[in-house]
């Protein structure tokens, strides 16, 4: 019934019989389906609502009209259940506003043919609010500190939300302090006019400390993967806090379908056991498919990882928690190969080493040469504070351009060849966003600064920087605006007398200038062809919108500039543009699509708009 019902046969009735052979010790059974009329759902309306429009109640509802407003959300189908969850919800959220008289009636579904109208009647009630508000029993902490993050606060709107939320708030402030055992409850009574006096009773118990840690249910994972997860030891208080962190942080490893936590009693006083189960699940994957963007052009690619890789444990190579992966792409621009390690915790300590051996061949970079990379890196990563991750690379790698047509210029002919680089980069990160994937505030700023050649050998010997900041405002009506800013240089040193073209800086394309072609912003050759500077800046502004589910618009307006000198940070060259664009979360990833509109060039930039086209995230 439930799979008729998603499709939309709301009406769908299924009985079955079973005929039994007892002496063939046999039985058959027969259902019988009637299918009924599949029911398109025409109009969703709503009576009787003035606190909400009716355009917010169809946001916190599922069951959609039919059209291309809701044709990535499944909408236009009605199915019961869908239809009953949405009156709870409904009624939620008149609750969460201090409405805790609300009736949602049952919904009035009008048919006509194979079409529905689907109206939820509610009768709302008045607004209520808190009157007093009392703890009983709070002996450990003063009340003060018990009420120190509460929402449930004389004078405030009321509402059941809150009041769980606050028994929960009381609920770790206890467990921070290892009183595993503590009970809090909450009871309400009417008060004078439209207010509820709420009763917080709570019952402390006695404080606990940690025993042992028991692991169960790792056939695969290492002990010691699970137990870096928990910040506590053998005699350490019992703080539930860190313990519901550590599973959450376990069940994003993605290593276990289930993790579970308890505390068990010992026989020692005031000690308790910390038994954590866990369920194991598949880590590894095999991909394959392929791709499009308007720099790449087409491309297909094939991955292995494995997210809790072990190096040591042949021939199975699983359980240590490391991370590998092989990828392999091939397309008409580019091809690539990388294997890649990563140690989450190298020695045993919080510090992520990883490795990748790597190929790449690109000739989307110009229409006149080609580039080759190969070698290896050596980055570490550790989390210095909250929001700051701080990082050290090496990298040894040969580059060489080939392929360099004969109508060249002399600039691009004299890179012909390869040499080979070894470079130490370090960089620091601040991270406050609330999302990798669709982030709606919050800052996100990247430090990198870098050196190769000299003492550390190869045969280029150049050093630079490069600082990218972003910062994300949330705007009323699910608007985001992203400003977007970037400064870097790059410059030689010891022997070097010219930063090499790959090296060099350069704008243009669907990750910066949108107006312009790849690269197309910048310093160019006699022939037109892109070399590239030595100092860029960048600043994009960006503002999307909801347009429908799933589908974002956005309006952009970049501007930047690239100058051939090193610390030219000179405004004679910029180029800048104004675009419009989509976005839309699809199954097959991301896609963005835009296109920017030349406002200004510099003497090196054509004035034709650009068409850009992107699957996948950006971080």
């Amino acid at each position: 019934m439930k799979y008729y019902g998603d499709k939309g046969f709301s009406e769908i009735d299924v009985k079955y019989h079973v005929d039994v052979n007892d002496t063939a010790g046999t039985a058959v059974v027969t259902f019988d389906v009637n299918e009924g009329g599949k029911m398109v759902i025409r109009h969703v309306k709503f009576e009787g609502n003035t606190v909400f429009s009716s355009g917010e109640l169809l946001k916190a509802i599922k069951t959609r009209p039919k059209g291309i407003r809701y044709i990535f959300s499944g909408g236009g189908k009605l199915n019961s259940d869908t239809v009953e969850g949405d009156v709870a919800a409904i009624k939620e959220k008149y609750l969460g506003s201090g409405y805790i008289d609300v009736n949602v009636l049952a919904p009035r579904i009008d048919r006509q043919d194979e079409k529905a109208d689907i109206t939820f009647v509610i009768q709302e009630g008045p607004q209520y609010h808190v009157g007093k508000v009392v703890y009983n029993g709070a002996k450990v902490f003063t009340i003060p500190e018990v009420t120190k993050n509460a929402k449930i606060k004389p004078g405030a709107v009321y509402s059941p939300q809150a009041v769980r939320s606050d028994v929960k708030v009381v609920q770790d402030l206890y467990g921070t302090r290892g009183y595993i055992d503590f009970q809090a409850g909450a009871s309400t009574t009417p008060g004078p006019g439209n207010t509820i006096d709420v009763t917080f009773n709570l019952e402390e118990g006695a404080q606990s400390y940690v025993e042992h840690i028991n692991i169960t249910g790792n056939t695969r994972t290492k002990d010691k993967v699970i137990r870096r997860e928990f910040p506590l030891d053998p005699g350490d208080i019992f703080n539930t806090v860190y313990v519901d962190a550590a599973k959450q942080r376990l069940m994003n490893t993605k290593y276990f379908s289930k993790v579970e936590t308890y505390p068990a009693d010992t026989l020692v006083p005031g000690r308790k056991d910390l038994n954590v189960i866990v369920e194991e699940q598949r880590t590894g994957s095999f991909n394959f498919g392929a791709g499009f963007s308007s720099i790449d052009k087409l491309l297909g690619f094939a991955e292995i990882t494995q997210a809790n890789f072990d190096l040591t444990r042949w021939p199975y190579f699983t359980g240590g928690g490391q991370k590998f992966r092989i990828r392999a792409q091939y397309g008409t621009e580019r091809k690539d190969f990388i294997i890649s390690l990563t140690e989450p915790y190298f020695m045993d300590r919080e510090i992520a080493v990883g490795t990748d051996i790597f190929y790449r061949e690109a000739s989307f970079t110009s229409d006149v040469y080609s580039e080759r990379h190969y070698g290896f890196d050596i980055t570490g990563r550790k989390r210095l504070t909250q929001f700051i991750t701080g990082r050290a690379e090496y990298r040894l790698e040969d580059i060489g351009i080939f392929n360099v047509d004969s109508s060249a210029s002399d600039a691009i002919k004299n890179e012909e060849g390869s040499r080979l680089k070894s470079q130490i980069s370090l960089g620091l990160t601040y991270d406050t966003r609330d999302s990798l994937f669709l982030t709606r505030k919050g800052e996100r700023v990247d430090l990198t600064a870098y050196v190769a050649g000299g003492f550390l050998g190869g045969k280029e010997d150049i050093y630079g920087f490069d600082l990218e900041g972003s910062k994300y405002f949330s705007l009323p009506f699910d608007g985001i605006l992203t400003i977007n800013g970037e400064v870097a240089t790059v410059s030689t040193w010891a022997n070097g007398d010219e930063v090499p073209i790959w090296d060099r800086l350069y704008l243009g394309g669907a990750n910066n200038l949108r107006g312009f072609k790849f690269r197309d912003s910048g310093p160019k050759d006699e022939n037109g062809e892109a070399i590239g500077g030595n100092t860029l800046a960048r600043l994009t502004v960006e503002y999307t919108f909801p347009i429908v589910d799933k589908v974002r618009g956005a309006v952009f307006y970049d501007v930047g500039f690239v100058n051939a000198g090193t610390y030219d940070f000179g405004t004679g060259n910029i180029n800048d543009d104004f675009g419009i664009g989509v976005r839309l979360d699809l199954p097959i990833g991301p896609v963005r699509i835009d296109y920017g509109f030349p406002l200004r060039t510099d003497q090196f930039s054509s004035k034709n708009g650009q068409f850009n086209f992107n699957i996948g995230y950006q971080f």
